[in-house]
């Protein structure tokens, strides 16, 4: 018999409380977002009414599927790898232009930013929030900025540019070694406030890391958003 989603959220919510009271934090400074790649929307709504608002997908099509099945206060967060031809789609139904997208994960390439800019420019929105993806281990398999050349693109943004930097977002690196997992979670934290005293005009009031897999971590290293898909779904389905 599959576990009702409803308990499984219980479960994660009391281990990220323990998590966020181990390392001296307040519990409601974390939130997470679900993520619902392949997840049907039935199981999707039954999180709904467990009271989760932050949903989050990979790819558009899955949205566009999703989004008008569930209720309108749904905050819809763009999780995965955003390709360049697929840019228009996202500031479509982004907040901005009045849509249900608040949030773009992966902002992880020059290349990308730059078509941000230009359709959001086009099309007159004036604010694209969004997270800045760090590949802080250094993993061939895995896209976003080199840590140290953050700065650098942060520093090249005019303050007038579209993009809206709230802060940063890791995948920890594919180990089972804690002690590696720890201090790449320590070592955005680290780049974080390095990256708030240099540039204090921006947010960076949020710090994406930790999934289903290391999320009491990542909460311990000072994660005040998490990723969470199999704790609460199941194995996803292959696609």
């Amino acid at each position: 018999m599959t576990t009702a989603v409803s308990d499984k959220l219980e479960v994660l919510r009391a281990s990220i409380a323990r998590a966020a009271q181990k390392a001296g934090r307040a519990p409601e400074e974390v939130r997470f977002v679900l993520v619902t790649k392949t997840v049907p929307v039935e199981r999707v709504r039954e999180a709904y009414e467990a009271g989760v608002r932050d949903f989050g997908e990979n790819r558009m099509q899955e949205f566009l599927a999703k989004e008008n099945e569930l209720p309108a206060d749904v905050c819809w967060h763009f999780v995965g790898h955003l390709q360049t031809n697929k840019v228009k789609d996202l500031l479509k139904h982004s907040a901005g232009a009045g849509g249900k997208i608040g949030l773009l994960h992966s902002m992880d390439r020059p290349e990308l930013a730059a078509e941000i800019e230009r359709q959001a420019l086009l099309k007159g929105i004036r604010e694209v929030p969004c997270l800045l993806q760090v590949n802080y281990s250094a993993e061939a398999s895995k896209g976003g900025f080199a840590p140290g050349d953050v700065a650098g693109f942060v520093a090249k943004l005019g303050n007038d540019s579209p993009l809206s930097i709230r802060g940063l977002m890791t995948i920890g690196p594919l180990t089972e070694d804690e002690s590696r997992v720890r201090a790449s979670f320590r070592g955005m934290r680290e780049l974080r406030e390095e990256l708030r005293s240099k540039f204090p005009l921006r947010r960076w009031d949020i710090l994406s890391m930790g999934m289903s897999a290391d999320y009491e971590i990542a909460v311990e290293e000072g994660a005040n958003l998490l990723r969470i898909g199999s704790a609460v779904f199941g194995a996803r389905e292959a696609t």
